[in-house]
């Protein structure tokens, strides 16, 4: 008997739609609805008032991410995520099943469930059919899913079997860990584009008692053709008496011919996450307001939608606020987005109620399928070819590599940007993963990482980071607030690589350009801003917050560049007294480690990057990592950069001392 009380009220004739009514713990649904997807118990972007203004009656939380954030024990304080969230409708929690899968490198799945390394604070966790079942039952969720092992829709026939018949055992274990509980539990039908495997998995798990099941392992690989046959077919094999749900699907054309194939339930992300780049879904297609052609459109967004931004705002101002990179754009947008998804739900619903279901499918897909049709995108006029940009600005020359990468050369003094190695690659794994920035980002997230960009040259080093910060983003995943300085004297190197873009491939991104405008950048989601100083670093380094990291790649000391002297090095370390800074750089000559020791850091080797085999690491404070110790020592005093030029032969014992005397060595 299912807990949810289901009922058909209507099944139309012609086609597998069909509309119902199920009672959760939280109230009444009627279907066919979508879910907005609520991972960390928020729709991004929306409060709780503004979902259901615009039509939300059922949200999707994530069991995985609650689980490592807030955790367990906020949710039974608060009793449960409704009042956590003020959110008084049903919610389904996922299983964390997806999410598990999607990280491929940080876990481990075997029988007792999936081993991975949390992106809060990098502990172990164990989420098995018990566990994740334990932790919605924390959450009070009115539909909870069974853990389940999604791979890709395209995988090998052996894997596909594996992972549905490791599915099914888990499924079991996830049933009699539910108990008596009042919650629902949904059963997943797997096996990716096998039609054997689904009818398997659709025979074995329809044998247990579940309160409804869900179609998954779609949308993950497939061709859409695939994605509609598969579920036609599976929706076919399901109860008739129980509700059936696609999960992770999809846009509206999508839902609609999901429905036409007997699908209840749908969730995806695509009505927030298009809105954050300026897809609007309307009655009269798709539109894209980053467009310049809105730039003066005083329409509504969609003439006939009725949501607060349609009633309030023109076109015209939704193109400026993404233009501006303004987040009332990306709230403004969702919320005409689900008003639209929701209104195709219930127009849906009464189409299959009044017996005109076939008619409206008709209708609908053609205006579901179209793009920007107000303002097309007309084939461009044939244009005779503009000459290719130069090679060449000021003192810098592009210098394309055998390799074939393209790096940046000061003519003056024959010195390569990243000569080696193509340039984001070494930013990359020199800068960006040796400082571990993936990982800081997701610790101590009230507080503030702030990077100094000492050489911004062709802006590879920043670069690196703003990728690596998007990418968690990307994945759903809170950072704490990333600042980028960078110091350039000389801002030739960036404009000379932002006229050949083909060259540069990774400055193929708003940030680079907006930052050599206007001096500074923000990422959307204000997470990430990035600020360009212009001027001798000696000179504007002190009014700058003090860094927690610092990517020291100036020109090399081959330049007579003050940026390497004993002195400068000597100021940093005075300005970051105290608090734990640490500097890489790509040099490992015993000049430069001298003067770094000497000022007062603590120095290490670094990873080894193009033709060196080391490079250096200096901290402000002594860390638990190894140090130079005496073999470099004596090494340095055999070599003949024993101390800086110029200095006395009291400046240059004064130096010798200092280093000797470093607790280093000691």
């Amino acid at each position: 008997m299912s807990r949810l009380k289901f009922k058909i009220d209507h099944e139309s004739q012609g086609s597998s739609a069909r509309a119902c009514t199920f009672h959760t713990l939280h109230g009444e649904v009627k279907t066919p609805i979508f879910m907005p997807v609520g991972t960390q118990a928020t729709v991004k972007s929306q409060s709780a008032e503004a979902l259901k203004t615009s039509g939300s009656r059922v949200l999707l939380a994530n069991t995985y991410h609650l689980l490592l954030r807030p955790g367990p024990e906020v949710f039974n304080k608060f009793g449960g995520i409704h009042r956590f969230m003020n959110w008084d409708g049903p919610v389904l929690t996922d299983s964390g099943g997806f999410q598990i899968f999607s990280l491929p490198h940080s876990r481990e799945m075997n029988e007792g469930g999936a081993h991975f390394q949390s992106y809060v604070d990098g502990k172990l966790h164990v989420l098995s059919p018990e566990s994740s079942i334990e932790m919605q039952k924390s959450i009070r969720s009115d539909i909870m899913m069974v853990l389940d092992q999604c791979i890709p829709s395209t995988s090998e026939y052996a894997l596909a079997k594996a992972a549905m018949d490791l599915t099914h055992r888990w499924a079991k274990r996830s049933l009699a860990a539910r108990g008596d509980s009042p919650q629902s539990l949904f059963g997943i039908i797997q096996g990716a584009c096998f039609n054997d495997l689904r009818r398997e998995s659709a025979l074995v798990l329809t044998e247990m008692p579940f309160d409804g099941f869900a179609i998954g392992g779609l949308a993950v690989g497939e061709t859409k053709s695939q994605r509609e046959d598969f579920t036609e077919m599976t929706a076919g094999l399901l109860p008739r008496e129980l509700p059936r749900y696609l999960m992770g699907v999809g846009t509206p054309i999508d839902i609609l011919e999901a429905v036409h194939r007997g699908v209840d339930m749908f969730d995806c992300i695509l009505p927030s996450s298009l809105a954050q780049r300026g897809v609007a879904f309307t009655s009269i297609g798709k539109l894209q307001l980053r467009r310049g052609v809105y730039k003066l459109s005083e329409d509504p967004l969609d003439p006939d939608c009725e949501c607060e931004t349609c009633k309030n705002y023109s076109r015209a101002y939704l193109h400026h606020l993404y233009k501006s990179e303004e987040l009332l754009g990306w709230k403004l947008m969702t919320t005409h987005n689900l008003t639209f998804y929701h209104r195709l739900m219930k127009e849906m619903r009464e189409a299959i109620l009044a017996e005109r279901f076939l008619e409206f499918y008709n209708t609908r897909r053609e205006s579901l399928i179209r793009a920007d049709v107000e303002n097309p995108v007309s084939s461009p006029k044939k244009r005779k070819k503009k000459p290719d940009a130069p090679m060449h600005l000021g003192d810098f020359v592009i210098a394309d590599s055998a390799k074939g990468f393209s790096s940046i050369k000061q003519v003056s003094s024959g010195e390569i940007m990243h000569s080696i190695t193509d340039p984001i690659l070494e930013a990359t794994a020199l800068y960006a993963q040796q400082s571990r920035i993936s990982e800081r980002l997701v610790e101590h997230l009230e507080n503030p990482l702030v990077i100094w960009d000492v050489g911004l040259g062709g802006a590879a080093n920043a670069m690196a980071v703003v990728v690596a910060a998007e990418k968690l983003l990307a994945q759903g995943i809170s950072i704490r607030p990333l600042h980028i300085i960078s110091f350039e004297i000389d801002l030739d190197p960036l404009r000379l690589a932002l006229m050949r873009p083909e060259k540069f491939q990774y400055l193929r991104h708003r940030a680079p350009y907006t930052l050599i405008k206007n001096k500074a950048w923000e990422h959307p989601s204000q997470k990430i801003s990035w600020e360009l100083i212009v001027g001798d670093f000696a000179e504007t380094y002190p009014q700058s917050r003090r860094p927690d990291i610092i990517y020291y790649d100036p020109f090399s000391s081959k330049t007579g560049s003050p940026l390497w002297s004993h002195d400068t090095f000597a100021k940093i370390y005075d300005h970051c007294k105290g608090v734990p800074t640490e500097l890489y750089t790509f040099s490992c000559s015993t000049a430069i480690r001298a003067g770094l020791l000497s000022a007062g850091f603590f120095v290490a080797p670094g990873i080894p990057t193009g033709n060196r085999p080391e490079t250096t690491v200096a901290y402000s404070v002594k860390p638990q990592v190894p140090l130079l110790g005496i073999p470099w020592l004596r090494r340095w005093g055999r070599s003949r950069a024993q101390f800086p030029p110029g200095l006395s032969d009291e400046g240059q014992n004064q130096f010798g001392e200092k280093i000797l005397g470093h607790s280093q060595f000691i």
